[in-house]
């Protein structure tokens, strides 16, 4: 049975602004499930201005055929940018079924993502000009998500204090957190996600670094997929192959699977896309459906474009002594330092008869991929107008985390390609956060084995 409530009640009245609260509950295999739709301001300086929804899901061990209201609240934030909250088909297992043990959980779309005012091609073809749009996707990084989470404590949870945990980007929102508003966390805990406060520079080349080493390392473990690399590599040089989207499938897209370099499954996932990506039909060799299947739906942004158009942002202007720069295509930027600084293996046109390796690419986003994807190329001069801002405001204070009382405890993956193991542990000796250093998991160790992860980080914020 699913009740339906329009609530402009005192829980929606937020700093003297009576907003709409639609909830509306339901169970889901002995799950009390409630969800919530919050009015908030686009921008939280003008709260008198244009608002937007956000959406989070509510979630606690049923008891007596309703919520258990009297448990302790945690919050999770999903990694990306662009990531909604995870939907599983059963909650009480993996994290969730963990911290349900003792906690309700609020499961919440972040703005821009999944049910919280998406951000997209559709949705942004409103506006009439790159810069128009602009000035309204600068109001969807982490501090804005941060203000429209303590609009929902307040809203849900009696402005109590609460718990956030933190994956990858999350844990860069939950830093923003605890620089901006400490009194609204109870612990913080973070999986793969304590961000460097360092330039985007810095980050980038660890990255390159880091991926060029798990290149190397898969390259090692399946020699073969090298030469079959280069043998497709050439063949799309030669010959047109189309996606199902309907683009021409780039030598440069198809290294973009080296993301799956990064995650707990990735490795033996990709060797197998190489293990058989050409077909002989009418006398010609061609890449077979499948394979340009399987390539189309790792490397397509069309399930998150906000990645792609926001993924260089989320590293401007970390701390007050960084702001002022625009992040101008970072990742492409280095690629002039090929050879140098960047290893030769991600040579943007590598001689595929050379000695060299030739290496898939990582968390790094091109501007030519706004050219080549669909999902992303009525967003081009956007992307271009947002890689020239220098006004972004500074996310992380310095001196609140120094200064940091809220209990916290960090995962940090000691083979992390996305996010420098070097960097998070400056941070968490700076904000006072427990580090775990494990080799035992990659980037994605939350959803490889959260119920342990979450379990040992929670015990670690006690000692």
């Amino acid at each position: 049975m699913i009740d339906d409530t329009l609530d402009a009640a005192p829980a929606a009245q937020l700093n003297g602004d009576e907003r709409f609260h639609l909830r509306s509950h339901y169970r889901q295999h002995g799950v009390y499930v409630t969800e919530h739709r919050l009015e908030v301001p686009l921008d939280h300086a003008d709260p008198s201005g244009p608002t937007i929804s956000i959406f989070a899901r509510e979630l606690s061990l049923s008891r007596n055929e309703g919520p258990c209201c009297d448990q302790p609240a945690i919050i999770f934030m999903q990694g990306g940018p662009g990531g909604r909250a995870p939907r599983p088909g059963d909650f009480r297992s993996g994290w969730i079924g963990h911290a349900l043990k003792t906690h309700r959980v609020i499961l919440l779309d972040e703005r821009g993502t999944g049910q919280s005012t998406r951000l997209d091609a559709l949705t942004l073809s409103e506006f009439d000009t790159a810069e128009d749009a602009a000035k309204y996707v600068r109001h969807f990084r982490a501090d804005s998500m941060v203000e429209d989470a303590e609009l929902l404590r307040h809203a849900i949870n009696a402005s109590r204090p609460w718990a956030c945990l933190g994956q990858s980007y999350g844990g860069f929102i939950t830093t923003t957190y605890l620089s901006r508003h400490p009194e609204g966390l109870s612990e913080a805990y973070f999986t793969g996600g304590l961000p460097g406060l360092v330039d985007l520079e810095d980050i980038y080349l660890r990255t390159y670094q880091l991926t060029a080493e798990r290149n190397r390392v898969y390259f090692e473990r399946y020699p073969e997929d090298q030469d079959t690399l280069r043998t497709v590599l050439k063949h799309l040089d030669t010959h047109e192959e189309f996606l199902p989207s309907g683009e021409r499938l780039t030598g440069r897209r198809l290294r973009m699977l080296g993301m799956m370099l990064g995650t707990t499954t990735g490795f033996d996932q990709l060797h197998y896309f190489f293990e058989g990506p050409f077909t002989f039909v009418g006398g010609q060799t061609r890449l077979n459906t499948q394979f340009l299947d399987m390539v189309w739906r790792q490397v397509s942004m069309g399930d998150s474009p906000m990645y792609a158009l926001l993924h260089e942002t989320i590293y401007a202007a970390v701390t007050p002594a960084l702001a002022g720069k625009a992040t101008d295509w970072t990742a492409h930027r280095l690629l002039q330092r090929v050879g140098e600084d960047v290893d030769a293996g991600f040579a943007p046109n590598p001689d595929l008869d050379g000695d060299d390796p030739v290496f898939l690419t990582g968390e790094h986003i091109y501007p030519w991929l706004f050219s080549e994807d669909p999902a992303l190329t009525s967003m081009r001069e956007l992307a271009h107008v947002l890689a020239t801002d220098t006004s972004w405001p500074a996310l992380y204070d310095e001196d609140v985390l120094a200064a940091n009382e809220v209990p916290a405890a960090a995962a940090v993956y000691a083979e992390d390609m996305f996010v420098p193991m070097d960097l998070s542990l400056q941070t968490a000796r700076l904000a006072n956060v427990r580090p775990w250093i494990t080799n035992e998991f990659q980037h994605d160790g939350l959803r490889a084995d959260g119920a342990r992860v979450l379990s040992h980080l929670m015990e670690l914020s006690k000692d």
